[in-house]
């Protein structure tokens, strides 16, 4: 589904599995097996560079998701696999993603969990808990009740839910998001200044090839 479909239809995270287009935009464009992948093609060049929170000497790569995407759902073994045999000058962050006000209580939800430490315990448990036990952890209340039911401190999760740290990260998530021109997610921003999805790479396992180009290219100082 294209981004900009996205203010004409109501998806709540309950039923956004249903949709059978995902949030990847149509695909454009095309990846030939050998071929070197080319700027406008495979990737997007952003201009002015985007911020990275990347240690000195490394080079980020940041993950564009959102947890009721099927698609999002589909890569994250994908990702979680790729993140593990990065090479070592190579710093990835998760960036949920807010294309609709209604988005926001998910990307919310992520940045709790990782205030809480939590992510690698519960960051899969949610994308299971909407995709496959269909449930609707949407809103504040209903993820309450759900990260409860997970053995956290319900009255915790609350206030950070609604704290001001968790409230700045959710905008600095949406403005990198923009600063990256998403267009639908999973997606990939790679050193700050280049961008690739699987509707430009023709899936996303080759976004992951493109990936792997540009931080190469990056390296050599381009």
């Amino acid at each position: 589904m294209k981004r900009r479909e996205f203010s004409t239809c109501a998806v709540s995270a309950a039923t956004a599995t249903a949709l059978g287009s995902g949030l990847i935009l149509a695909s454009q464009g095309a990846q030939a097996q050998g071929r070197k992948p080319e700027e406008g093609t495979d990737y997007i060049g952003i201009g002015k560079p985007a911020p990275s929170e990347a240690p000195a000497g490394k080079i980020e790569v940041a993950e564009f998701f959102w947890y009721a995407c099927p698609h999002c759902n589909a890569f994250e073994p994908k990702w979680e696999a790729w993140q593990k045999t990065a090479p070592k000058d190579v710093f990835t962050r998760r960036v949920p993603v807010a294309f609709r006000d209604d988005f926001v209580p998910l990307q919310r939800l992520y940045y709790v969990l990782e205030a809480m430490g939590k992510v690698d315990e519960l960051h899969k448990k949610v994308f299971y808990a909407i995709h496959v036990e269909r449930l609707p952890i949407d809103k504040e209340a209903t993820m309450a009740a759900w990260i409860e039911k997970q053995g956290v401190d319900k009255a915790k999760f609350v206030e950070l839910y609604n704290s001001f740290s968790v409230q700045s990260k959710s905008r600095k998530a949406s403005q990198l998001q923009e600063a990256f021109k998403v267009q639908g997610v999973p997606a990939l921003g790679i050193a700050g200044r280049f961008y690739t999805d699987g509707s430009l790479a023709q899936s996303m396992e080759k976004a992951l090839t493109v990936t792997e180009y540009l931080l190469a290219e990056v390296r050599k100082g381009r």
